[in-house]
């Protein structure tokens, strides 16, 4: 085929989804599969966009006290057996390391699902007093959870992420800072990733292993489907009692301390992808857009043309804009094509005519409008544009979301609604009974606790409803 004709094939988002999600992710290079079964390799695209995350979650986390630190990827098997929930919640997930060196270990290693037990023993050391306290501290690293079903980015047996581990002197204080993580969540997908979430509390089903009490927070996806997109943990006394976490208090007494737990991962870059991608592939928000505006010269050959597309580089470099210049010999349209593919929030052409007026040309991604704008401070205008496209990609997603939220009174409803693709708010009388009655009955789970009780009855049993439930299909 011409290269003047070329077009990545993509399957249709419409009428295969899961196809259209593989194709995208492989096609724009995000992503590679592993040679071990689950596993991903990132691509320099791909891992370009988690960079960005973490460049503006690392921002939120220093504002509010936490430090950076790491601890060790393997642990000691009696760690992990130290509290009875956690590791039979985690026991199928494990991969264990039973030799090294040509020798079989003397204690098994876990290779960590998530670390609160090494961190728990190391916190046990170096807390000794109500003086050192809070411990506020974060670890980007990579966890493997041994998965039998995967797919890039959203679960797979080895991931990237960020783990927060913090310790306090009360109640009162785990639990507001697990709230408010959940707050710098929910913040951080609205500006960054232009995504609206629902955020609440678990269920006793749904909640972390360990913990007292999981807050989450949901993202729908075009499919109509839940994304969970991060998570934060209030884990009371469970892990200070296991480890010995005490700390001398003002009154003189030793006490247990109490510990929080959150993380988001590279799950939301699928999170980005399949909340905001259409038929042409991806539709990146600005802010973690590893190319934020891409220049596509018209008439390359034409005196000045590619000096101009040069000198607009550098001004947009230096004006904080992620651009580049694509000056291969590929026809504009094939370069419009992967670019569009690649979910760049604009493209600038620039031709011999835009050069004799004084202008250039915008593209954008999310709506693909074009407009003119003067040349001279473009710049400018191409920085208020990605701000606008950041809010319209929010705004549209939200739109959505709310649209497909529907009420259910009955199983019935329930069933058609999430067969429909929405999510949807129901009574619920708090028994894990009707809790599981909801998941054989329409392959729906309960995602979070809606923040306002409304329903009067339980949608599985017709009883007195305890809660109001978000109930929706999940990945």
């Amino acid at each position: 085929m011409a290269k003047d004709n070329f077009v990545e094939q993509i399957a249709d988002i419409e009428k295969d989804f899961p196809q259209w999600y593989t194709d995208v992710v492989v096609k724009t290079k995000l992503v590679d599969y592993g040679p071990v079964k689950g596993t991903m390799v990132i691509r320099p695209y791909g891992y370009a966009i988690w960079e960005n995350i973490q460049r503006e979650m690392d921002k939120r986390f220093r504002a509010a006290g936490i430090e950076n630190a790491y601890f060790p990827l393997l642990i000691p098997m009696s760690f992990m057996t130290k509290e009875a929930e956690h590791v039979e919640g985690f026991a199928p997930e494990v991969a264990v390391v039973t030799h090294a060196g040509g020798e079989k270990l003397a204690e098994p290693l876990v290779i960590r699902p998530t670390s609160e037990t090494i961190i728990g023993s190391m916190y046990s050391k170096w807390i000794q007093s109500y003086r050192d306290l809070p411990v506020l501290m974060n670890q980007w690293a990579n966890v493997m959870r041994w998965e039998k079903t995967t797919r890039p980015f959203l679960r797979t047996s080895e991931f990237l992420w960020q783990e927060g581990h913090t310790v306090h002197a009360s109640e009162e204080e785990a639990m507001e800072m697990t709230l408010k993580m959940l707050g710098v969540y929910e913040e951080f997908a609205a500006t960054c990733l232009a995504m609206p979430v629902l955020t609440g509390r678990k269920t006793e089903k749904e909640k972390f292993a360990g913990a007292v009490a999981t807050f989450g927070m949901e993202a729908m996806m075009h499919d109509g489907k839940s994304l969970q997109a991060g998570t934060t943990h209030y884990l009371g006394q469970n892990f200070a009692k296991a480890f010995d976490i005490k700390f001398l208090d003002k009154d003189g007494v030793l006490k247990y301390g109490y510990t929080t737990s959150f993380g988001v991962s590279t799950r939301l870059i699928g999170a980005i992808i399949m909340t905001h991608g259409d038929a042409r592939g991806l539709v990146l928000p600005p802010v973690v857009a590893p190319v934020q505006a891409v220049i596509v010269p018209i008439a390359a050959k034409k005196e000045g043309v590619l000096e101009a597309c040069r000198a607009l580089k550098e001004r947009l470099a230096a004006a904080g804009v992620r651009a580049v210049l694509d000056d291969s010999e590929n026809s504009p349209g094939w370069k419009f094509n992967e670019w569009e593919m690649k979910g760049v929030p604009v493209r600038i052409e620039l031709g011999p005519r835009d050069l004799e007026a004084g202008k250039c040309l915008l593209a954008r991604r999310d709506t693909h409008e074009k407009t003119e704008c003067a040349l001279a401070g473009a710049e400018e205008s191409v920085k208020a544009l990605l701000s606008d496209i950041s809010h319209n990609m929010y705004a549209r997603a939200k739109a959505r979301m709310e649209e497909r939220i529907v009420t259910a009174s009955s199983l019935e409803e329930l069933l058609s609604a999430v067969d429909k693709g929405n999510f949807v708010r129901a009574g619920w009388c708090g028994c894990r009974a009707c809790e599981d009655r909801v998941k054989e009955f329409a392959q729906a789970t309960a995602r979070v606790l809606d923040k306002e009780h409304t329903q009067t009855t339980c949608v599985a049993c017709g009883k007195k409803a305890e809660s109001t439930v978000i109930f929706a299909r999940a990945y």
